[in-house]
């Protein structure tokens, strides 16, 4: 199947292949899951790894337990995680890459900030050339506030990093269906995923994962809806990975339904959004729009309006004209003391920061033109 190559690219790894239930860690499968997504790198392709594994490390440190509550499971994340980090640190650093852990949980990402602070720190790992490892804050989700599954939270980090392509590998070669003869075949593609699928889809795919087939499709489902193409494909294939994101027929292709871009986009136009306004100077219009820079606090003039951290405000220039929509890092009250100053100076006025950037460009959009991300 022809893909285009895309520029950012989400991959889960699940943990019936990273780990081994009674030796812990694959390192001979994550040695070689490191030189692919090296390969990635070097392309110029930009990729968050979705990892699991804390849970059945740390049964492999305890020897082992067979209560599954979520408190038991907190505690064997709590100690699985330090020697998978470690595991997956010296792996990648074999081929001069360095990773960064970013735990994740669906009580942060629902609230504005924890989105907000979740997307621009990925996004800024990837800039800065470093490979994200993400997974489920076990240690922390209460049971109501669990994503549950690593098939999920990869659709969220999808649609959080706004990639093109989310690739699940895993121990089978994609998603299956009868043939005429009654015989289970991969489907090579699927334009729309109904609830028929999912129902008869089934539960989990192996004793050390929570994911089947059945979260796949969900979470290919919210995927593909934002804009982003999902492939299901076998995870122990040689090159398995590279193969697919070069756009070989291996396993399930889940064409994308809408446009995560677009329609983000058109959501940060509307002036319904709005919570207020950033007037700035000249030269930080011109950063803007032609260099395709952030938005930095020496370039601000005055604010107005009542707006909180991670509110839509709009940028307009010195002659009144609205330059551009953003996400703002800085409340108004703080963006007050600090307008005109230094970035290196946000610290020492407020106390703290949320990074040098009063709107970063990845939550930019620019008016009449393009978005810079």
């Amino acid at each position: 199947m022809s893909r285009e190559k895309p520029s950012r690219l989400v991959v889960k790894c699940g943990s019936s292949l990273l780990m081994h239930p009674e030796t812990g860690a694959n390192d001979v499968y994550i040695t070689a899951l490191a030189g692919q997504i090296a390969h990635l790198l070097r392309d110029g392709i930009q990729v968050v790894l979705v990892a699991s594994g804390a849970i059945a490390m740390g049964r492999c440190v305890l020897g082992g337990s067979g209560d599954d509550s979520t408190l038991a499971r907190q505690v064997l994340a709590a100690v699985g995680q330090t020697p998978l980090m470690t595991t997956f640190a010296a792996r990648f650093e074999k081929f001069g890459l360095n990773v960064a852990q970013a735990l994740l949980s669906r009580g942060s990402l629902n609230q504005r900030d924890g989105y907000l602070n979740a997307r621009n720190t990925l996004m800024e790992l990837m800039e800065c050339g470093i490979l994200p490892i993400v997974n489920e804050n076990d240690v922390v989700a209460t049971e109501e506030l669990q994503i549950g599954d690593n098939d999920s939270l990869a659709a969220l980090v999808a649609n959080l990093v706004d990639a093109d392509l989310l690739v699940m590998l895993t121990d089978v070669d994609g998603y299956l269906a009868a043939d005429d003869e009654g015989r289970a075949t991969v489907v090579p593609s699927v334009q729309q995923i109904t609830p028929e699928m999912i129902a008869a889809a089934g539960g989990a795919g192996s004793a050390a994962g929570t994911g089947g087939m059945r979260t796949k499709l969900e979470a290919a489902g919210l995927a593909t809806s934002h804009g982003a193409t999902v492939v299901v494909g076998p995870g122990r294939l040689e090159r398995g990975l590279t193969r697919i994101v070069a756009g070989e027929a291996i396993g399930t292709t889940f064409v994308a339904t809408g446009d995560r871009r677009e329609s983000r986009k058109r959501w940060m136009l509307t002036d319904l959004a709005l919570r207020g306004r950033v007037m700035v100077d000249a030269g930080a219009a011109d950063a803007l729009v032609r260099a395709g820079r952030s938005l930095l606090p020496a370039g601000i003039v005055e604010q107005a309006g009542e707006f909180g951290r991670g509110d839509l405000v709009a940028v307009v220039g010195p002659d009144g004209a609205v330059v551009a929509h953003g996400l703002t890092n800085y409340a108004a009250t703080d963006l007050q003391r600090i307008a005109g100053q230094d970035s290196r100076q946000i610290a020492a006025i407020l106390g703290f920061e949320y990074g040098a950037e009063i709107i970063h460009r990845n939550n930019l959009v620019l008016i009449g033109t393009s978005v810079t991300s």
